[in-house]
């Protein structure tokens, strides 16, 4: 009698299969805590290098090229190291490559992890123990808060996920996307490679020092990789809100303020089509600095609020999921 084979179905060689395992797999499990995450490896590696400019580059031009060759060396590596890894698993075999993929590619998302952070805060506050949510919110924003008040934590709550809803959900789907229609690339080192451009600018973008030459090209690079799935979410959103032309003037009227030219958008979208309004005085370790104000003060932000702004990010990834395996089938 032949022996059985161990996988007796062949592995598909669609890219949709594995997409539709790594949303999946991000709704239902997220990113566990204990788990070692690809993001650990990048911060690793940034911070690295980073010790290292910081030591021996004292010159700003010296720290930009240090810079230079930081990001693109990180997104260019990360995109290899995830390529190379694939190929060697779809040489052991073809399963365990369409395994790879599946959890790497769920590991560029982050949908999980933006409910379950404002899922944590929101819990505290309707127990009634509001420094318990001052302190939980504390591990996912950078202002200070200590002080806040419950609508100064709603609206920290919802700039953070209406923010992080782009680089940190949208954007990878889009790369992972534009990846199908490239096989010699793929979709899961392009996303990967655009998290490592979103990691850099987390960690090093920044315009003070001793960051400022440093993360350079850092910031610029996120913000020239974002900025075009940023517009689409917009366009997204605006749709699914029932009110583009208002979530559009809005957006023009408002997000142009804000001096980044992604998370102003982002963020005024989700406020026009909540009819809600963010921005305003914050505290960065004790140093006020004021933030235009988005879209229009037409309802207080609530707990309400911030689930639906969860949902809307979640609907916007499953219509862009599903448009995105239409195009692959008409395109194969």
């Amino acid at each position: 009698m032949p022996p059985i084979p161990l996988f007796p179905l062949p592995a598909p060689r669609s890219p949709l299969p594995y997409l539709a395992i790594a949303a999946g797999l991000d709704y239902a499990i997220g990113d566990p805590w204990t788990w070692l995450h690809p993001v650990q490896i990048m911060g690793w590696a940034i911070e690295w290098c980073k010790q290292i400019t910081l030591k021996y580059c004292h010159q700003p031009l010296a720290r930009r090229l240090a810079g230079m060759v930081l990001c693109w060396g990180l997104i260019l590596g990360t995109g290899g190291v995830t390529w190379l890894t694939i190929a060697i698993c779809d040489w052991i075999h073809p399963w365990l490559g369409i395994a790879a993929r599946s959890i790497a590619l769920a590991s560029c998302f982050a949908g999980r992890s933006l409910r379950r952070a404002a899922e944590d805060v929101l819990a505290a506050i309707e127990t009634g123990d509001v420094d318990v949510a001052r302190s939980q919110l504390k591990m996912y924003v950078g202002r200070d808060t200590d002080k806040l008040t419950i609508p100064e934590i709603y609206r920290a709550i919802l700039e953070t996920v209406t923010e992080n809803a782009i680089d940190g959900v949208m954007a990878p789907l889009f790369y992972a996307i534009v990846g199908t229609f490239i096989p010699a690339v793929g979709a899961v080192p392009l996303a990967m490679a655009y998290k490592a451009a979103s990691t850099l600018d987390s960690m090093v973008g920044y315009r003070h020092e001793p960051y400022a030459d440093l993360g350079w090209c850092s910031a610029k690079s996120e913000d020239i990789l974002t900025w075009l799935p940023c517009r689409l979410a917009v366009l997204t959103l605006s749709i699914l809100s029932g009110k583009p032309f208002t979530v559009w003037r809005l957006c023009w009227r408002d997000a142009r303020q804000d001096p980044s030219p992604n998370s102003g958008w982002s963020e005024c979208a989700y406020a026009a089509a909540l009819g809600v309004r963010v921005g305003g005085l914050n505290y960065y370790r004790g140093q006020v600095r004021e933030k235009p104000l988005l879209g229009d003060d037409l309802q207080p932000i609530t707990p309400a609020i911030v689930r639906q702004a969860l949902m809307l990010t979640r609907y916007s990834f499953l219509l862009w999921l599903g448009l995105g395996c239409g195009l692959y089938f008409l395109a194969n």
